[in-house]
């Protein structure tokens, strides 16, 4: 997939800028045609001639410092790709902006390669409205993100914002490559308004205890990635402290009546796949201070059932709506999802055994079968979260254009 390609590596200010170093030795380690565009800034943080000796080319770093007369033109035109790493906060800015401020942004806003940016800064940088909202304008105009990941970062603190491993940049390039080559409805959700929601409610007994479930979030939040891939407009809510996938809106809640209140607002969205495991069961009476084992307070603990959200949902669908529901069970999958999708007058169920081996809570592969209220059904084997989400959003893009 590399072997010949001409990649633009640029290469921006920020601390995580050595690893582009690595990225550029697994690229050219593939076979491709590196050519780097150092900004000013990051060369305070890497010599230019490390990049000189690995590079296909020697760096460029300025518009008037280059052979051809326009240098920008010419790179942006003959890339088959380019790929920013990293891509700090203030040239995420430009690039949105139009603003061509020096060789890297003008290359980028003179190409129609496709383009992968690898944001990597500081977690209250990462979370600003601002750096959100250039990432959701970037991503609208078919921009491929490499999200930061969760971990230490610059001075000691730890959070979201660290750069992306050079492994996983190299994997993002060769499948946005993939996806050039073999074109398909990878966009077949563009404008599209979609809410997911994604963890397990807690329902407090006290300040210290609630009841919850094992549910970690992940199924949820691949597919808010796999729906942004696809162009949609995604909403999030979630229950969990995950990395959200750069470009949708997270709105954070933690009991069944927040997750419900908060679907309600996105009651009208074209799409809203219930993918969080809400909680049955709840306190009829929530204390206000730690309840103490030897007051006995905990032997008498009276339980109510949860709103039924996705129920709720389906009673008031819209004409048109597409309303997923998920069945995490243990026992006759098919029977009880069966059932839940004649219930609950949803569109889809995504029915998983979590029970079985890697499959379902806290896990990073799981297996699903997909009953449509048409009658039909698919079975996904064992696969990673991204592959399920994709193929819950195969059923979900071919109810939309019934």
């Amino acid at each position: 997939m590399l072997q010949g390609r001409r990649i633009v590596l640029g290469v921006t200010g920020g601390i995580a800028a050595y690893k582009a170093v690595l990225v550029c030795r697994l690229l050219v380690d593939a076979g491709a045609h590196v050519i780097p565009i150092m900004t000013e800034g990051s060369q305070n943080f890497v010599g230019r001639t490390t990049l000189d000796a690995l590079a296909s080319e020697p760096v460029r770093t300025s518009i008037f410092d280059a052979a051809e007369p326009i240098p920008h033109t010419y790179m942006g035109q003959t890339a088959d790709l380019i790929v920013v790493v990293p891509a700090t906060a203030r040239s995420l800015g430009s690039y949105a902006a139009g603003i061509s401020n020096d060789l890297l942004t003008a290359t980028l806003i003179a190409t129609r390669a496709p383009v992968v940016v690898c944001p990597a800064m500081h977690t209250e940088m990462w979370e600003h409205p601002s750096v959100q909202e250039n990432i959701a304008t970037l991503v609208r105009r078919g921009v491929y993100v490499v999200p930061p990941e969760e971990g230490q970062l610059a001075g000691g603190d730890s959070g979201a914002g660290r750069l992306a491993d050079p492994e996983t940049i190299v994997a993002a390039i060769q499948q946005v490559l993939a996806g050039v080559e073999n074109p398909g409805p990878v966009r077949d959700l563009e404008g599209r308004s979609v809410v997911i929601t994604a963890g397990g409610t807690r329902e407090a007994i006290d300040p210290v205890r609630f009841i919850g479930n094992r549910s970690s979030g992940k199924q949820g939040y691949a597919l808010a990635e796999a729906a942004l891939a696809r162009g949609a407009n995604v909403t999030l809510i979630s229950t969990v402290s995950l990395a959200a996938p750069a470009g949708c809106a997270v709105e954070s809640v933690e009991s069944a009546a927040q997750m419900q209140a908060a679907v309600a607002k996105h009651g009208d969205s074209e799409v809203i796949i219930m993918a969080a495991a809400v909680a049955d069961f709840r306190p009829t009476a929530t204390s206000d201070r730690k309840i103490k084992k030897s007051d006995g307070g905990l032997d008498q603990v009276l339980l109510e059932r949860t709103p039924d959200i996705l129920a709720g949902l389906g009673a008031n669908k819209a004409p048109g709506q597409v309303l997923i529901g998920f069945a995490a069970e243990t026992n006759d999958l098919i029977e009880h999802a069966t059932e839940k999708l004649r219930a609950k007058n949803v569109d889809a169920i995504v029915a998983n055994d979590v029970s079985a081996p890697a499959v379902g809570f806290a896990h990073d592969t799981n297996a699903v079968t997909i009953l449509s209220a048409n009658g039909s059904s698919q079975v996904v084997e064992l696969r990673s979260k991204r592959d399920i989400a994709d193929a819950v959003l195969d059923t979900v893009a071919g109810l939309l254009a019934r």
